[in-house]
């Protein structure tokens, strides 16, 4: 009945999006509110990476998530499993009672079947916006919990961060999450910029949390560049403020074309990728590589940085996903994402680089600005998620290890409850 779905349209954007060189464009030094700006079609993008490590953040560690957040960068380990999940650990395992499967430990304790300690799976779920992505991870963490294995679900989306941003990012409510725990969901205030490389850090070790208490992560994304960069071998080069100092004032004093010849010079493929008059993009690409020592736009392979991995995603005919995108907008501006705005004015959201930008709220603002009438505002929000929402799904679908599963077929939750086994 769940078998991987396809169709003409879907071949034919993956073969656009091929001569695109999608790689190109997912290896990119560039800061989340970038992210929202490049899915709305109105960035074009720096690419930076020295050592073979990428850069996906401007001012990579520029920002960080608050001290009061509950996982701070660095502080958990990712647990490694006493022995290769590959080796033997069956499915048979994780489905059925505990009593049955031979589980010892409490849920807050080591999980161990039959005096061997085991980790937990990692259950990732992705797909496009408006496909029901979240209710989805909440059935299966509610169903894993009745069979005895607590499962707490990971957010992957990178708006979801910020508090007081609920209607116009579809946030769950605390009713919708359904007695399950949440993490990475309300870090930080809208002023705030985040960077990938401390999302990837605070994801890991939520999972790493929830794995050494015998608990289920389920990691649900919207982003496949924060996918990517939870689950697999990303990292990043760092920063240096005295060295970005002093090439700022040299940009200030001497121009961006100046400093574009010296890029030129150092690193040829930088030079013709970054444009002649893009200062900052050139000044963070002379620190990476006087920090490095290298340059190079080259996507991570995909290789796993955490054990026991299994992905699914999620599709929908492309008229199903837009007629959920259209009602999902009217259901936000219905629901008060204007006033929403408008008290996060107060709250400084025209200050935050990434939090003003986003789908919704930067039409939004545009509209109380006089900018664009409330319909138009609308209009551009629900062409925007729409075209969101195709970026998202093609650049999932250049993961082979994701199993694709049709979001509206009945009884998806107790098929993926069956499919939750340690043989990742």
């Amino acid at each position: 009945m769940f078998r991987s779905a396809g169709n003409l349209p879907d071949l034919i954007l993956q073969e656009v999006l091929s001569l695109i060189d999608l790689g190109r464009i997912l290896a990119v030094g560039f800061r989340i509110d970038e992210v929202a700006s490049l899915i709305d079609g109105a960035f074009d993008l720096i690419l930076v990476a020295g050592n073979g490590s990428l850069d996906l953040v401007d001012e990579v560690h520029s920002a960080s998530f608050p001290s009061h957040s509950r996982f701070e960068p660095g502080s958990v380990d990712i647990v490694t499993p006493a022995r290769p999940l590959s080796q033997g650990v069956g499915r048979d395992q994780w489905v059925g009672t505990p009593e049955a499967r031979g589980w010892r430990d409490g849920p807050d304790g080591p999980l161990r079947h039959n005096d061997e300690v085991l980790t937990p799976p990692l259950l990732v779920l992705n797909g496009p916006t408006a496909s029901g992505k979240t209710a989805l991870a909440v059935r299966v963490a509610q169903l894993l919990r009745e069979q005895g294995r607590p499962a707490e679900i990971v957010n992957a989306d990178s708006m979801l961060v910020y508090r007081g941003m609920d209607i116009g990012t579809a946030k769950p409510t605390p009713a919708e999450r359904g007695g399950v725990t949440h993490h990475l969901i309300d870090l930080l205030e809208v002023d705030q910029t985040a960077s990938v490389a401390t999302f990837q850090r605070l994801a890991r070790a939520a999972i790493a949390d929830c794995r050494s208490r015998g608990v289920v992560p389920i990691l649900v994304g919207g982003s496949a560049l924060y996918v990517h960069a939870i689950l697999d071998e990303f990292e990043f080069p760092g920063t240096d403020p005295a060295l970005r100092a002093r090439l700022e004032d040299e940009l200030a004093r001497l121009g961006p074309a100046a400093l574009h010849g010296r890029l030129a010079e150092l690193s040829p493929e930088a030079g013709a990728d970054i444009l002649p008059g893009n200062g900052r993009r050139i000044v963070r690409a002379l620190e990476v590589i006087e920090l490095t020592g290298s340059w190079r736009a080259t996507l991570p392979a995909w290789s796993y940085a955490v054990d026991g991995v299994q992905q699914w995603g999620l599709e929908l005919p492309r008229e199903v996903l837009d007629e959920r995108i259209d009602a999902r907008v009217e259901r936000m501006w219905a629901d008060g994402l204007v006033a929403e705005v408008r008290t996060l004015l107060g709250r400084g959201l025209r200050e935050g680089r990434t939090a003003s930008r986003a789908l919704g709220y930067r039409q939004v603002l545009a509209f109380l600005d006089g900018e664009l009438s409330e319909q138009e505002a609308k209009r551009q929000t629900v062409a925007g998620t729409r075209r969101f929402a195709r970026k998202q799904l093609g650049w999932f679908r250049r993961d082979p290890r994701i199993h694709w599963l049709p979001a509206a077929e009945p009884g998806l939750a107790e098929y993926l409850l069956t499919q939750v086994s340690a043989d990742a």
